[in-house]
Protein backbone atom coordinates (compact mmCIF):
# COMPACT_ATOMS: atom_id res chain seq x y z
CA UNK A 1 0.00 0.00 0.00
CA UNK A 2 1.11 3.72 -0.96
CA UNK A 3 1.04 6.55 1.64
CA UNK A 4 0.86 9.61 0.27
CA UNK A 5 1.10 13.20 2.40
CA UNK A 6 -1.64 15.86 2.37
CA UNK A 7 -0.10 19.55 2.44
CA UNK A 8 -0.82 22.20 4.90
CA UNK A 9 -2.57 25.37 3.17
CA UNK A 10 -1.76 28.52 5.86
CA UNK A 11 2.15 29.52 4.27
CA UNK A 12 2.30 28.42 0.35
CA UNK A 13 5.95 29.50 0.83
CA UNK A 14 7.02 26.39 2.64
CA UNK A 15 5.35 23.55 0.34
CA UNK A 16 8.12 23.54 -2.11
CA UNK A 17 10.34 22.39 1.42
CA UNK A 18 7.38 19.75 2.43
CA UNK A 19 7.61 19.05 -1.75
CA UNK A 20 11.03 17.98 -2.02
CA UNK A 21 11.46 16.17 1.42
CA UNK A 22 8.92 13.95 0.40
CA UNK A 23 10.00 13.56 -3.34
CA UNK A 24 13.10 11.89 -1.78
CA UNK A 25 11.55 9.90 1.20
CA UNK A 26 9.02 7.13 0.73
CA UNK A 27 6.08 9.33 -0.34
CA UNK A 28 3.54 8.44 -3.38
CA UNK A 29 1.90 11.50 -3.52
CA UNK A 30 1.31 14.97 -2.22
CA UNK A 31 -2.41 16.28 -2.15
CA UNK A 32 -3.72 19.67 -1.86
CA UNK A 33 -7.26 20.98 -1.24
CA UNK A 34 -9.30 23.66 -2.63
CA UNK A 35 -11.32 26.49 -1.51
CA UNK A 36 -12.16 30.10 -3.14
CA UNK A 37 -13.40 31.96 -0.04
CA UNK A 38 -10.14 31.03 2.47
CA UNK A 39 -6.47 31.72 2.63
CA UNK A 40 -5.27 29.10 0.67
CA UNK A 41 -3.27 28.59 -2.36
CA UNK A 42 -5.24 27.80 -5.54
CA UNK A 43 -4.50 23.91 -6.18
CA UNK A 44 -3.58 23.63 -9.50
CA UNK A 45 -1.25 26.68 -9.52
CA UNK A 46 0.20 25.18 -6.80
CA UNK A 47 1.13 21.81 -7.59
CA UNK A 48 2.40 22.86 -11.24
CA UNK A 49 5.17 24.76 -9.16
CA UNK A 50 5.43 21.91 -6.61
CA UNK A 51 5.58 19.33 -10.25
CA UNK A 52 8.52 21.15 -11.42
CA UNK A 53 10.55 21.32 -8.07
CA UNK A 54 10.06 17.44 -7.72
CA UNK A 55 10.70 14.77 -10.22
CA UNK A 56 9.12 11.39 -8.56
CA UNK A 57 6.12 12.37 -6.72
CA UNK A 58 2.74 12.34 -7.62
CA UNK A 59 0.36 15.66 -7.14
CA UNK A 60 -3.10 15.46 -6.59
CA UNK A 61 -5.96 17.62 -5.76
CA UNK A 62 -7.82 16.96 -3.22
CA UNK A 63 -10.23 17.67 -3.91
CA UNK A 64 -10.69 20.31 -6.74
CA UNK A 65 -14.15 21.97 -6.81
CA UNK A 66 -15.25 21.41 -10.29
CA UNK A 67 -18.29 23.11 -10.72
CA UNK A 68 -16.45 26.60 -9.24
CA UNK A 69 -14.62 26.69 -12.53
CA UNK A 70 -15.39 27.07 -16.21
CA UNK A 71 -15.02 24.04 -18.08
CA UNK A 72 -12.89 24.88 -20.94
CA UNK A 73 -10.36 26.19 -19.57
CA UNK A 74 -10.24 23.71 -16.22
CA UNK A 75 -9.63 20.69 -19.51
CA UNK A 76 -6.54 23.44 -20.64
CA UNK A 77 -4.97 23.39 -17.09
CA UNK A 78 -5.18 20.31 -16.20
CA UNK A 79 -4.20 18.63 -19.44
CA UNK A 80 -1.21 21.23 -19.56
CA UNK A 81 0.20 20.14 -15.63
CA UNK A 82 -0.74 16.91 -16.83
CA UNK A 83 1.66 16.43 -19.69
CA UNK A 84 3.95 18.85 -17.92
CA UNK A 85 4.65 16.64 -14.92
CA UNK A 86 4.96 13.90 -17.23
CA UNK A 87 1.53 12.08 -16.16
CA UNK A 88 2.13 12.57 -12.63
CA UNK A 89 -1.50 14.20 -11.62
CA UNK A 90 -4.30 12.77 -10.47
CA UNK A 91 -7.71 14.64 -10.58
CA UNK A 92 -9.77 14.09 -6.97
CA UNK A 93 -12.81 16.01 -7.63
CA UNK A 94 -15.84 17.40 -6.03
CA UNK A 95 -18.18 19.66 -5.72
CA UNK A 96 -18.28 21.92 -3.03
CA UNK A 97 -20.67 22.37 0.09
CA UNK A 98 -19.49 26.44 1.36
CA UNK A 99 -22.07 28.69 -0.12
CA UNK A 100 -19.40 31.51 0.01
CA UNK A 101 -17.05 29.53 -2.57
CA UNK A 102 -20.00 29.20 -4.77
CA UNK A 103 -21.23 32.84 -4.64
CA UNK A 104 -17.42 34.00 -5.19
CA UNK A 105 -17.46 32.35 -8.66
CA UNK A 106 -20.87 33.10 -9.68
CA UNK A 107 -21.93 29.57 -9.70
CA UNK A 108 -25.23 27.54 -8.41
CA UNK A 109 -25.17 25.84 -5.03
CA UNK A 110 -28.10 23.98 -5.50
CA UNK A 111 -27.12 22.86 -8.99
CA UNK A 112 -23.60 21.80 -8.36
CA UNK A 113 -24.10 18.42 -9.06
CA UNK A 114 -25.61 18.87 -11.88
CA UNK A 115 -23.36 21.30 -13.52
CA UNK A 116 -20.33 18.67 -12.45
CA UNK A 117 -22.38 15.87 -14.44
CA UNK A 118 -22.14 17.81 -17.18
CA UNK A 119 -18.49 18.83 -16.81
CA UNK A 120 -17.64 15.39 -16.60
CA UNK A 121 -19.01 14.68 -20.06
CA UNK A 122 -16.88 17.87 -21.86
CA UNK A 123 -13.97 17.14 -19.95
CA UNK A 124 -13.42 13.43 -20.89
CA UNK A 125 -14.18 14.45 -24.44
CA UNK A 126 -11.75 17.21 -24.81
CA UNK A 127 -9.14 14.97 -23.27
CA UNK A 128 -9.78 12.46 -25.81
CA UNK A 129 -9.28 15.38 -28.61
CA UNK A 130 -12.95 16.19 -29.64
CA UNK A 131 -13.86 19.87 -30.55
CA UNK A 132 -15.29 21.64 -28.08
CA UNK A 133 -17.99 21.94 -29.88
CA UNK A 134 -20.22 22.24 -33.43
CA UNK A 135 -17.92 25.85 -34.22
CA UNK A 136 -15.37 25.44 -31.55
CA UNK A 137 -12.41 23.37 -32.46
CA UNK A 138 -10.30 20.91 -30.04
CA UNK A 139 -9.04 22.72 -26.84
CA UNK A 140 -4.80 21.35 -26.24
CA UNK A 141 -2.92 20.24 -25.04
CA UNK A 142 -3.59 16.79 -25.21
CA UNK A 143 -3.30 14.78 -21.13
CA UNK A 144 -0.46 12.18 -21.16
CA UNK A 145 -3.41 10.09 -21.27
CA UNK A 146 -6.34 9.96 -24.01
CA UNK A 147 -9.54 10.59 -22.01
CA UNK A 148 -6.91 12.68 -19.28
CA UNK A 149 -5.62 11.58 -15.93
CA UNK A 150 -6.88 9.58 -13.28
CA UNK A 151 -10.27 11.20 -11.52
CA UNK A 152 -10.53 10.11 -8.57
CA UNK A 153 -14.18 11.73 -6.73
CA UNK A 154 -14.78 12.67 -2.76
CA UNK A 155 -17.83 12.40 -1.40
CA UNK A 156 -20.22 10.24 0.74
CA UNK A 157 -23.85 10.44 -0.95
CA UNK A 158 -24.85 8.03 -3.50
CA UNK A 159 -24.92 10.76 -6.18
CA UNK A 160 -21.07 11.29 -5.74
CA UNK A 161 -20.24 6.91 -5.31
CA UNK A 162 -22.14 7.07 -9.13
CA UNK A 163 -19.60 8.90 -10.10
CA UNK A 164 -17.05 6.92 -8.99
CA UNK A 165 -18.41 4.08 -11.60
CA UNK A 166 -19.66 6.21 -14.29
CA UNK A 167 -16.77 9.10 -14.34
CA UNK A 168 -13.51 8.29 -12.30
CA UNK A 169 -10.78 5.61 -11.39
CA UNK A 170 -11.46 5.70 -7.99
CA UNK A 171 -12.73 6.51 -4.42
CA UNK A 172 -11.25 9.05 -2.19
CA UNK A 173 -12.72 8.99 1.27
CA UNK A 174 -11.85 11.17 3.54
CA UNK A 175 -13.67 9.58 6.63
CA UNK A 176 -12.90 7.69 9.73
CA UNK A 177 -11.90 3.97 9.59
CA UNK A 178 -15.31 2.92 11.33
CA UNK A 179 -17.33 4.40 8.37
CA UNK A 180 -15.02 3.46 5.59
CA UNK A 181 -15.33 -0.66 4.71
CA UNK A 182 -19.15 -0.05 4.34
CA UNK A 183 -18.74 2.76 1.43
CA UNK A 184 -15.15 1.04 0.09
CA UNK A 185 -17.89 -2.13 -0.50
CA UNK A 186 -20.32 -0.41 -1.90
CA UNK A 187 -18.40 1.41 -4.47
CA UNK A 188 -16.50 -2.00 -5.45
CA UNK A 189 -19.98 -3.44 -5.87
CA UNK A 190 -21.28 -0.75 -8.01
CA UNK A 191 -18.50 -1.38 -10.00
CA UNK A 192 -18.78 -4.29 -10.78
CA UNK A 193 -22.50 -3.89 -11.27
CA UNK A 194 -21.67 -1.13 -14.16
CA UNK A 195 -19.37 -3.97 -16.08
CA UNK A 196 -16.16 -2.06 -14.81
CA UNK A 197 -13.09 -3.79 -15.65
CA UNK A 198 -10.54 -4.39 -12.73
CA UNK A 199 -11.03 -2.75 -9.53
CA UNK A 200 -11.49 0.64 -8.16
CA UNK A 201 -8.49 2.41 -6.74
CA UNK A 202 -9.28 3.44 -3.33
CA UNK A 203 -7.61 6.39 -1.38
CA UNK A 204 -8.11 7.11 2.12
CA UNK A 205 -7.35 10.29 3.76
CA UNK A 206 -6.21 10.46 7.67
CA UNK A 207 -5.36 14.20 9.53
CA UNK A 208 -2.44 14.06 11.39
CA UNK A 209 0.25 16.08 13.05
CA UNK A 210 3.54 14.78 14.34
CA UNK A 211 5.84 16.78 16.59
CA UNK A 212 6.22 19.00 19.76
CA UNK A 213 3.27 20.46 21.05
CA UNK A 214 3.36 23.28 19.66
CA UNK A 215 3.11 21.25 16.01
CA UNK A 216 -0.32 19.77 17.71
CA UNK A 217 -1.72 22.58 18.64
CA UNK A 218 -0.92 24.42 15.42
CA UNK A 219 -2.85 21.71 13.44
CA UNK A 220 -5.73 21.46 15.80
CA UNK A 221 -6.08 25.14 15.67
CA UNK A 222 -5.98 25.08 11.76
CA UNK A 223 -8.21 22.06 10.98
CA UNK A 224 -10.94 24.18 14.12
CA UNK A 225 -10.81 26.62 11.57
CA UNK A 226 -11.01 24.86 8.23
CA UNK A 227 -14.30 23.18 9.55
CA UNK A 228 -15.83 25.97 11.65
CA UNK A 229 -18.43 26.65 9.03
CA UNK A 230 -19.73 22.52 9.54
CA UNK A 231 -20.68 21.99 12.82
CA UNK A 232 -18.37 19.23 13.13
CA UNK A 233 -15.22 21.53 13.35
CA UNK A 234 -14.55 19.27 16.81
CA UNK A 235 -15.12 15.86 16.06
CA UNK A 236 -12.75 16.71 12.93
CA UNK A 237 -9.75 17.64 15.62
CA UNK A 238 -10.64 14.96 17.97
CA UNK A 239 -9.89 12.40 14.87
CA UNK A 240 -6.31 13.73 14.69
CA UNK A 241 -3.87 11.26 14.83
CA UNK A 242 -0.89 12.63 16.77
CA UNK A 243 0.97 9.39 17.99
CA UNK A 244 3.18 7.29 15.98
CA UNK A 245 1.23 4.21 17.34
CA UNK A 246 -1.94 5.72 16.38
CA UNK A 247 -0.95 6.64 12.94
CA UNK A 248 0.61 3.01 12.36
CA UNK A 249 -2.56 1.43 13.44
CA UNK A 250 -4.98 3.72 11.84
CA UNK A 251 -2.95 3.09 8.21
CA UNK A 252 -2.96 -0.93 9.35
CA UNK A 253 -7.15 -0.95 9.52
CA UNK A 254 -7.05 0.86 5.99
CA UNK A 255 -4.97 -1.69 4.48
CA UNK A 256 -6.87 -4.66 6.22
CA UNK A 257 -10.15 -2.85 4.52
CA UNK A 258 -8.59 -2.95 0.96
CA UNK A 259 -6.83 0.61 0.42
CA UNK A 260 -4.64 1.38 -1.91
CA UNK A 261 -3.21 4.18 -1.08
CA UNK A 262 -3.54 6.28 2.69
CA UNK A 263 -3.01 9.70 2.57
CA UNK A 264 -1.75 11.99 5.91
CA UNK A 265 -2.81 14.95 5.67
CA UNK A 266 -0.82 17.21 7.36
CA UNK A 267 -2.83 20.94 8.74
CA UNK A 268 0.02 21.86 10.63
CA UNK A 269 2.75 23.98 8.83
CA UNK A 270 6.23 22.39 10.78
CA UNK A 271 7.40 20.63 7.73
CA UNK A 272 9.56 18.40 10.33
CA UNK A 273 6.95 16.13 9.88
CA UNK A 274 8.03 14.82 6.38
CA UNK A 275 10.92 13.54 8.25
CA UNK A 276 9.48 12.44 11.45
CA UNK A 277 6.30 11.02 9.28
CA UNK A 278 8.62 8.74 6.57
CA UNK A 279 10.27 7.13 10.20
CA UNK A 280 7.18 6.42 10.87
CA UNK A 281 6.07 4.25 7.76
CA UNK A 282 9.69 3.84 6.89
Amino acid sequence: MHIGLGLPIADPITLLDWAQRADTGPFSTLGLLDRLVYDNPEPLVALSVIAGATSRVRVQTEVLLAPLRDTALLAKQVATLDRMSGGRLVLGLGVGGRADDHLAAGTELRTRGRRMNEQLAHLRGLWSGEPFGADCGPIGPAPTRPGGPPILFGGFKPAALERVVLWGDGFLAALPVHWAGDLFDSVRKSWHDHGRDGEPRIVAQVNVALGPQHVIDDARAAIGAYYEFSGWADNMVSGLRTTTDEIRTTIRQFADLGADEVMLYCYGGDPGQVDRLADVIG
